[in-house]
């Protein structure tokens, strides 16, 4: 059939009267990035509940939803809590929570503040006298990673089975769980037979009897269960403590430096100094839960003062001694950074 040369004519008038219908524009998405926190507490402690999810959610909150921060505790992502810091230096995970102390030798500097009283009796007071020593000390040492805190916990004690601990000499033949290298030689030198476990292995340990006892805080007993796996807890009068650990929270240095400067800055401002701080404070906070559990349970509890505490520190100084020649031998004034850690923490906690 042939069409007129005026139904042509009309034909196109009506398309062109017709409204156009063409696809909708694509909508441009920013794309979300996750990172992904590795730890090595279990999902009930307090650091999940307490710190890493709400840190989680402000950070999600503050990018307005292009950061989502996924978190794994009980070192889901596989590995030993030895390995985390190289999982967060090589790309394995993006951010990681450990401790300095798990690596033994690979932060020297550092290591000041876990050699027997020297760091402070509170976790804050401690945290902040380490950020200072690490800006002026030891930014070297962990210059493969994005530094988000560095801080430590409140005292140290002894949770021990059987035996109450008061003096050095009570500590002689007991097999202890012991946290670093500096407290690892202090025990050795007292007598007792330190055992290097990482702490998600410390409930099994105390309850197949591999150990009579472990030096930890009070924040970590209700997390491993020393409330009912111990019944006896020794602590050290003073504001200075028997040891304390450095704890890092660092992130991929690569991931990092990645991200738009927007979103570094949500980074930045949500980590720190004032950050670590913080951390420290939180320890001495969930320290009361701790407290709180060994009253619960009746577990006796040995106060460690006067001639007592002077034979700890006098039996604990050949382990300091060493240390100042060994950073010496290696290239540093050990004496400079052990009198620099003191003055430090002296600052904070006189």
């Amino acid at each position: 059939m042939r069409l007129s040369r005026r139904q042509i004519l009309a034909a196109s008038a009506g398309l062109a009267a017709a409204p156009a219908v063409l696809p909708a524009p694509a909508i441009a998405q920013t794309p979300q990035i996750t990172l992904r926190v590795h730890h090595f507490l279990p999902a009930q402690s307090h650091q999940q509940r307490d710190w890493f999810l709400p840190w989680a959610e402000k950070i999600g909150k503050d990018s307005g939803g292009r950061i989502k921060v996924e978190i794994f505790p009980s070192m889901q992502l596989g590995g030993r809590p030895p390995q985390l810091f190289d999982q967060a230096k090589d790309g394995v995970v993006d951010i990681v929570w450990t401790l300095a102390g798990n690596t033994p030798g690979r932060f020297p500097r550092l290591e000041v503040f876990e050699l027997p009283f020297v760091a402070a009796g509170t976790g804050e007071q401690s945290s902040r006298a380490v950020w200072d020593y690490y800006e002026k000390y030891s930014q070297n040492e962990l210059k493969d990673v994005k530094v988000l805190a560095v801080f430590s916990h409140g005292k140290g004690n002894i949770y021990s089975k059987d035996r109450a601990i008061k003096t050095v000499a009570d500590t002689k033949g007991l097999k202890l769980r012991v946290p670093s290298r500096p407290i690892n030689d202090t025990m050795q030198l007292m007598g007792a037979v330190p055992q290097a476990i990482p702490a998600p292995g410390v409930p099994e340990a105390l309850a197949k009897g591999v150990v009579d006892g472990v030096v930890m805080p009070y924040e970590i007993v209700p997390s491993l269960k020393l409330d009912e796996l111990t019944n006896n807890v020794a602590v050290f009068e003073g504001n200075r403590s028997l040891y304390t650990v450095v704890f890092l929270f660092v992130m991929n240095r690569a991931k990092y430096a990645g991200l738009p400067d927007d979103l570094k800055k949500v980074i930045d401002d949500n980590t720190g100094k004032a950050y670590s701080q913080w951390l420290g404070k939180m320890f001495d906070d969930w320290d009361k839960y701790g407290i709180a559990a060994v009253q619960k349970a009746n577990m006796k509890v040995s106060s460690i003062g006067g001639a007592d505490l002077d034979g700890w520190k006098s039996a604990s100084k050949p382990v300091i001694d060493a240390w100042v020649e060994g950073r010496t031998k290696a290239g540093d004034n050990g004496a400079e950074l052990l009198k620099s850690a003191q003055e430090f923490v002296a600052k904070y906690a006189p």
